[in-house]
């Protein structure tokens, strides 16, 4: 059988300027430069008596969500962080992540119960770069796929 859908018709590839990283309310989270979410599967090993092969079987995983935040003004994520330094209580955050088709559909996931993870940057600044916070997340709650991109 031959592909009659080509993989390189470019025509429905998407860029970065067609996603979109939107906070719990869907207000566009515009200071955002890039955002990235992984899932990391954690399978348990196991081998069997008479058979030499080791096997793996679904265990746990984990998400995480990486977001580069480009600062021009401080908003609620730095000022929720830093009063969580005082208080003890540490935030929990919810997310959207976007990808927009040519054709109007979307793509859309929502990250529900993330709090800050690993390291997360206070102030980072070099000379002659644009300004930028470095985020990450783990995501505590199993991400929901809420619409998927099309091409037809």
């Amino acid at each position: 059988m031959r592909n009659e859908r080509a993989a390189g018709d470019t025509r429905h590839a998407r860029t970065g300027k067609d996603g979109a990283f939107y906070n719990q309310d869907g207000v566009l989270l515009a200071s955002v430069e890039s955002f990235t979410s992984n899932v990391s599967w954690n399978n348990a090993k196991y081998s069997v008596l008479g058979d030499a092969q080791e096997h793996e079987t679904p265990n746990t995983f984990a998400v995480s969500l990486t977001m580069s935040q480009i600062v021009i003004e401080d908003d609620e994520f730095i000022r929720e962080m830093m009063e969580s330094l005082q208080t003890q209580i540490m935030p929990s955050w919810n997310f959207q992540g976007s990808l927009l088709g040519l054709n109007g559909s979307e793509e859309r996931v929502f990250y529900r119960d993330c709090v800050p993870s690993g390291q997360v940057d206070i102030q980072n600044v070099t000379v002659g770069d644009v300004i930028k916070r470095q985020w990450n997340f783990f995501v505590n709650r199993p991400p929901r796929l809420q619409s998927l991109l099309t091409i037809g």
